[in-house]
């Protein structure tokens, strides 16, 4: 689909929702902001209607149920099919993930980008924080597409498998191909190089701090090389977040959870849960929460025990529960490559504070009893079940299934039985998309 459709709609909107003289509309579709004030408002819109595909995933994983009986007529028609990974032919009411919202916020960070040397009434320092806020978004919004639409890094040869569009210019009228998967994860590790250079906010104050800050870009490159299996890099940037912001919540005596937008942990607190999504998610599978042993503090601070078999979810509901990156993601993507690398008397080093913080003190000595005599390939196995535990119902599961052994998952709804397979680990490009673009799935091999 051409970009103009997509950039005039939400502009309109942003048009209308704003003060009147805000921003106008030239005849051509292009948005004219001249001060820092106004291109602050742009960034603030795009943060605040930026898609919360990431959480949806969730659905996907095996991290929570649908019953027929349980679940509402809403969220049946609205994720059933999205749960049972029914691709083919999914029901009209079906949700699903973004497209346009990616492109759109794309448009306004290049936008951003290109007539930085245009803003008024702004310092250096403001000027320099926008644009590197611009190719943080950028970065995540191509991140995040290539992660839905186009195949797992570490199960492809990159250099030689379709991507997704990349669009790294403000033009409305852009029919981009799509780019591979290397160039996509390139183009986002320079964006995060050249982020780096503008950003200079340390940390945002409590209910701003859904901007990118300077150590958001070292959290960013950390994940990005954990998907590529670059291990020693991923490493190398892990530890620089821990360095600069390793604080973890006490869950043995705090009362706030650390996927809060108020903990200590919280880097950047862009995304969140949508109420009607959490409704959806709110049904915690039993064999998952099996994952959680005796002692650990998350079993009863992260879910609440309904009747005897069943749980709701205490991660989510309002929209306190914003997080995209928090400091425990660092401890557990340092300890992964460690062990990956062969270190694990390192790997267990970075395991232990966040240990000493979830689990009280006999849990927390079993565990370390249990983890110690591991070997690497052992370790490994329990880091990534670690994982599923710490970051559970915080749209992180699916990408650690795709980017690992995309098991094949198997679910039972009513008398039909649905099974997940590996290449339905990748989603298909939107259907509106491909028919209103043919261009999308031109490959380009760049």
């Amino acid at each position: 689909m051409k970009l103009r459709n997509i950039i005039l709609f939400i502009l309109t909107a942003v048009a209308l929702t704003s003060c009147d003289d805000f921003l106008d509309i030239t005849p051509t579709g292009k948005v004219i902001a001249k001060t820092g004030e106004e291109y602050r408002a742009l960034l603030t819109y795009e943060y605040k209607y930026f898609s919360k595909d990431r959480y949806m995933t969730t659905l996907r994983t095996d991290e929570l149920l649908m019953d027929k009986k349980k679940s509402s007529s809403t969220d049946l028609d609205a994720y059933l099919d999205l749960w049972r990974w029914k691709d083919d032919n999914p029901s009209p009411t079906t949700s699903y993930f973004s497209w346009r919202g990616y492109y759109h916020t794309i448009y306004i960070a290049n936008y951003v980008i290109e007539h930085r040397d245009e803003i008024t009434d702004a310092t250096c320092d403001e000027v320099n924080q926008l644009v590197g806020e611009s190719y943080m978004l950028r970065a995540y919004c191509h991140f995040l597409l290539v992660n839905l639409y186009a195949e797992p890094y570490t199960h492809c040869q990159p250099t030689t498998t379709r991507g997704v569009p990349m669009q790294l210019v403000a033009d409305v009228n852009a029919i981009p191909g799509s780019s591979s998967v290397e160039a996509i994860y390139q183009q986002v590790l320079a964006d995060i190089d050249e982020a780096e250079k503008y950003l200079n906010v340390e940390t945002w104050e409590e209910g701003t701090n859904y901007r990118f800050n300077k150590i958001s870009a070292q959290a960013f490159r950390a994940r990005t090389y954990l998907y590529m299996g670059e291990w020693q890099k991923a490493l190398t940037a892990a530890k620089a977040v821990i360095d600069a912001h390793g604080e973890l919540v006490d869950m043995n005596s705090s009362t706030t959870l650390p996927n809060s937008y108020k903990s200590v942990e919280s880097i950047v607190a862009l995304e969140k849960f949508s109420s009607n999504l959490f409704t959806a998610i709110d049904m915690p599978d039993p064999n998952f929460l099996n994952l959680y042993r005796t002692g650990d503090q998350r079993r009863t601070k992260f879910y609440k025990r309904v009747t005897s078999s069943t749980y709701s979810l205490q991660k989510g509901g309002d929209d306190e529960f914003s997080c995209s990156f928090r400091s425990a993601e660092a401890y557990l993507t340092a300890a992964e490559c460690a062990a990956r690398l062969g270190n694990t008397t390192e790997a267990i080093d970075f395991m232990k504070p966040l240990l000493q913080k979830r689990l009280n003190a006999t849990a927390l000595q079993e565990e370390l009893d249990l983890i110690t005599p591991m070997t690497a390939d052992l370790l490994i196995q329990e880091i990534l079940d670690e994982r599923a535990r710490e970051l559970a119902f915080e749209g992180h599961r699916w990408y650690d299934l795709r980017r690992t052994t995309r098991p094949a998952l198997i679910r039972t709804y009513g008398d039909e039985t649905f099974t997940l397979t590996p290449e339905k680990y990748t989603m298909r490009f939107p259907t509106e998309a491909v028919e209103a673009n043919p261009e999308i799935e031109r490959w380009e091999n760049k």
